[in-house]
C-alpha cells in the first residue's frame, strides 16, 4: 500500500545579510561584558580582515551600529569606533522601532500602557511629596484650560501628567517606556480621537479620570489609584480596539 505525499509545509526562510551578522556580535559582546563603553572596536582596516566581508559591508554594519546609539564611528579613524554609554535616547529609538516594526497590535499596546501606567502611579502614591502633589493639581488646571484649545493643547497637558508621574515614581525607565508607547498610540488614533463628535466630551471624561487619580494618590491609595489610572486608559482608548479583543483589555483593569 502506498501513500499520499508527506503534505508537510514549510514557510520560506529570510536572507540574513552579513552585516546584520557582525550587528548581532558587537551588541552579543556589550551584551556579555567583553565590551565596555569608551573601549574601541577595532579598525574599519582589522574589522574587514576578521569579519572576512567587504569593506562596504563593514561601513554599513557600523552605521547600523551608530543608528542604534551603540558605536560613533569616523570613517578613517585609526583608532577604531569608540563603544557609547546607554542612554535614554538609544533606548527609545529602539522602543520606536519595535513598537512600529514588530507588528503589534493597538490592543497590545494600549495594554502595556495600562500596566505600566498603573504601576508607576501605584508607587508614585506611596513616594509623592507635598510639593509634587502641587505640582500634580497644576497639571490638571493646565488639562481644563487645554480643552477650550483643542485636542493638541490637551494631549500635550496629558503628557506633562504622565511624565509627572514617572518622575515621581523615581524611575526614568517607566518615563521612556511610557513616552514611546504613548506616541505610537495617539500616532494611530489622534486624528479619530481629535475629529470625533465626542471629542470635547472624551477629553472632559479623561480630565474627571486624572482628578480621580491624583485624589487617590493624596490619600496614599496606591491600590486605587493604579485601578483608576487603567479604567481611564480603557474608556480613552478601548472603542477603538476591535470587539474580539475588548475582553484582554478589560482584564486589566480588574482589582
Amino acid at each position: 500500500m502506498t501513500t499520499g505525499p508527506n503534505r508537510l509545509q514549510f514557510s520560506p526562510v529570510q536572507p540574513v545579510r552579513a552585516y546584520q551578522r557582525i550587528v548581532e556580535q558587537v551588541e552579543d559582546a556589550l551584551a556579555r561584558g567583553d565590551l565596555a563603553p569608551g573601549q574601541r572596536l577595532p579598525s574599519e582596516r582589522e574589522l574587514v580582515a576578521q569579519f572576512a566581508v567587504s569593506r562596504s559591508t563593514v561601513r554599513e554594519a557600523l552605521r547600523v551600529l551608530e543608528s542604534n546609539g551603540v558605536v560613533r564611528s569616523r570613517p578613517g579613524d585609526p583608532n577604531g569606533p569608540e563603544i557609547l554609554p546607554f542612554s535614554q535616547s538609544a533606548l527609545r529609538k529602539q522602543m520606536v522601532r519595535l513598537a512600529r516594526v514588530e507588528e503589534l497590535t493597538l490592543s497590545e499596546l494600549i495594554g502595556f500602557r495600562m500596566i505600566m501606567d498603573g504601576a508607576a502611579i501605584q508607587v508614585a502614591s506611596r513616594l509623592r511629596t507635598p510639593e509634587e502633589l502641587d505640582e500634580l493639581e497644576e497639571t490638571l488646571v493646565a488639562m481644563r484650560a487645554a480643552i477650550d484649545v483643542d485636542f493638541d493643547a490637551f494631549s500635550q497637558a496629558d503628557l506633562a501628567f504622565h511624565e509627572l508621574i514617572a518622575r515621581i515614581s523615581r524611575n526614568s525607565l517607566i518615563q521612556t517606556c511610557n513616552e514611546v508607547v504613548r506616541g505610537v498610540v495617539l500616532s494611530l488614533i489622534s486624528d479619530k480621537i481629535a475629529h470625533a463628535p465626542n471629542s470635547r466630551a472624551l477629553m472632559l471624561e479623561s480630565l474627571h479620570h486624572h482628578a480621580e487619580v491624583v485624589d487617590a494618590i493624596r490619600t496614599g491609595n496606591g491600590h486605587a489609584a493604579a485601578r483608576l489610572a487603567r479604567q481611564n486608559m480603557y474608556d480613552y482608548y478601548g472603542g477603538y480596539v476591535p470587539d474580539s479583543e475588548q475582553e484582554t483589555l478589560r482584564a486589566l483593569i480588574e482589582d
